[in-house]
């Protein structure tokens, strides 16, 4: 164990990125967690990933806008293509949100075979690297969030169905790139599980909380354990969310 790494230089800028992933994730997750659409998250961040992967094929500048848009134009190229096939074909929807998750993870690994350094950045992509998180990238970061969830908050359900995923995607290209794509899918589903039978007014509330905790003890073991940050994220979120629905559980109960 080593205490001494516990530095907010480091731990800052990588929990104010979690804290941007979170504010516009829970509200999302829960509505996709209503709408049994769970795995749509990680087809859209894995075609987030594909646009990266091509722009970094190309040789833009990984943290330049040219790499963010490439990102952007996957992501909502294929918000697009799911909110035609859920019209289309709705019964089959999460099936399809599957099969277009594994040809978009398949052709990452295609575009990187030849890339000797094509594995660690695969790796990158998909479990982050949040603790390497620079100013750079909050900033834009915050913007994006910021109008995410003006219009989130402002028109609600009024943005209908094609409002609703091109804001997903805007949000995961945002987050993908910060975070990885299992920190993405673990921010959006595990704290709308661990409330779904909360109030409505709880739930919102409730999501914050828990990925709040998550994120703040995840990142505070993993320095001290010289682990992964983004797996132990994963985990407390998970464990967060048990522990806080035991704790009301028991507090019913007394």
């Amino acid at each position: 164990m080593n205490f001494d790494s516990l530095n907010l230089v480091i731990l800052g800028p990588a929990l104010l990125a979690g804290l941007l992933v979170l504010a516009t994730h829970v509200p999302l997750g829960q509505q996709v967690l209503q709408r049994g659409i769970v795995f749509i998250d990680l087809a859209v961040a894995q075609i987030a990933a594909l646009g990266v992967i091509g722009a970094d094929m190309m040789g833009w500048e990984p943290q330049g806008w040219a790499v963010q848009m490439a990102a952007l134009a996957a992501a909502l190229a294929g918000a697009l293509l799911l909110t035609w096939t859920e019209k289309r074909w709705p019964e089959v929807q999460e099936a399809l949100i599957g099969a277009i998750f594994v040809l978009a993870a398949s052709a990452s690994i295609l575009l990187l075979s030849n890339n000797p350094h094509g594995g660690e950045h695969l790796k990158d992509l998909l479990a982050g690297q949040i603790l390497w998180v620079g100013m750079s990238q909050l900033l834009p970061a915050a913007a994006v969030s910021t109008v995410i969830l003006a219009i989130w908050f402002g028109l609600g359900q009024r943005i209908g169905r094609v409002g609703f995923y091109l804001l997903f995607a805007l949000a995961v290209t945002a987050s993908v790139q910060l975070v990885g794509v299992y920190l993405v899918f673990s921010t959006l589903i595990m704290p709308a599980l661990a409330v779904r039978n909360w109030s409505q007014s709880g739930k919102l509330i409730g999501g914050y909380l828990i990925g709040v905790i998550a994120y703040v003890l995840g990142l505070g073991l993993s320095a001290i354990f010289d682990l992964p940050s983004g797996a132990v994220i994963v985990w407390c979120l998970a464990a967060t969310g048990i522990f806080i629905n035991l704790l009301r559980f028991s507090l019913k109960l007394s």
